[in-house]
């Protein structure tokens, strides 16, 4: 006979700690701590209310403690203890708990020691999955990121020495040596142009204008890059999502790889809630649905006919008649893959199998509402 538990709910808490997302308290306590810490800054705020402030900012330590504690437990019960002790999500953990207190210890000012809660900012990186994919885009495209940026090197340090030759005369306190210069040339690469230093010589002023284009080029390259690279990283996720979803109706069963590749390209998800209203009778049909998961309900003349998981429905409006006959709705939750029409005719030149099956249905369910 097990164990009673006697607080299953700070056993959940726990187990959902351990996990690898952040849990909701987490959240609520890296925003109250950098909160707290930002008002820390303010004289003022603090002195009036450095109780609440201090009790805020101690009890956010405490949990991040805490949640160090159960995940390197979880860790070494799993055996796996190092492994997370020194990965990047551990020693993060280690640095969030850790690191205010030792601060302290070694006689930091307190309000000094407080503002390392800044890191604790870096808490949520792990749970957000469009950082995730802002981390696979940077590796995939490595390559070219760092030849541009070799290029904006190169562009920095040239137009330093160039512009340190052509202004250190007329302008010894601005352009006095390189790395005087080098401010400006970040400042003009950069296109942010403060203004505090800039060449007055005409060759100088050359010089610049031509900085002040690379500049431009440069971060429209990195911005093109990443721009194509979030489009892959999309494109690949939506294709493997989407090959799920296919992998799983009935009615593609029969298909090899390279036929359901075909078709998952062609395919657009959609997921929609209980009681939404996919199909309004009368209206101009141009696509057509599977279900890849959930229940929608036709509402025949005289009666209504549910369609489950590998039903397919709005082809008729397809092959003859492009108005819809029916009205269709979700009975629960649902996932549907879509098929427009422009698709809908390639995939039945592609496949005649495919095409026989859904005219034979289409037939047999125009019988059946006659």
């Amino acid at each position: 006979m097990s164990k009673p538990r006697a607080f299953p709910a700070l056993e959940q808490f726990v187990a959902a700690t351990a996990g690898r997302n952040m849990t909701k308290a987490a959240y609520v306590a890296v925003l109250s701590g950098v909160a707290m810490m930002i008002l820390l800054t303010v004289d003022p705020a603090y002195e009036a209310t450095h109780h609440w402030v201090d009790a805020v900012l101690w009890a956010c330590q405490a949990f991040f403690v805490f949640e160090w504690v159960v995940r390197l437990r979880h860790a070494v019960l799993a055996q796996n203890g190092w492994t997370y002790a020194v990965s990047g999500r551990g020693l993060l953990d280690a640095f969030a708990a850790a690191a205010i207190p030792f601060a302290l210890i070694l006689g930091a000012n307190p309000k000094s020691a407080w503002l390392l809660g800044i890191f604790w900012m870096f808490k949520v990186v792990p749970g957000i999955p469009g950082l995730r994919q802002l981390r696979r885009v940077l590796v995939q495209e490595s390559g070219p990121l760092l030849s541009v940026l070799v290029f904006f090197l190169m562009v920095l340090f040239l137009a330093s020495v160039v512009v340190y030759y052509l202004e250190r005369d007329v302008q010894p306190a601005g352009f006095g040596s390189v790395p005087a210069a080098l401010w400006w040339a970040v400042a003009t690469l950069t296109t942010t142009g403060y203004g505090d230093v800039v060449p007055i010589t005409p060759l100088g002023r050359l010089v610049a204008a031509f900085v002040m284009i690379c500049g431009l080029g440069v971060f429209g390259l990195w911005t093109g890059i990443l721009a194509t690279g979030f489009a892959a990283e999309t494109r690949r996720d939506n294709f493997l999502k989407t090959w799920e979803s296919v992998s799983t109706v009935p009615f593609f069963a029969a298909l090899g790889p390279s036929a359901i590749a075909d078709v998952t390209h062609m395919l657009r998800t959609m997921d929609l809630p209980a009681r939404t209203m996919i199909i309004r009778k009368g209206q101009a049909g141009d696509c057509m649905y599977f279900i890849a998961a959930g229940e929608v309900e036709v509402d025949l003349p005289g009666k209504k006919i549910r369609l489950g998981e590998g039903s397919f429905f709005g082809e008729m409006a397809l092959l003859g008649n492009n108005l819809r006959s029916a009205n269709i709705t979700t009975t629960r939750m649902s996932k549907l893959l879509v098929l427009d029409l422009v698709d809908f005719r390639m995939l039945m030149a592609r496949h005649p199998d495919l095409a026989e099956t859904i005219d034979a249905e289409a037939k047999r369910r125009a019988l059946e509402n006659k």
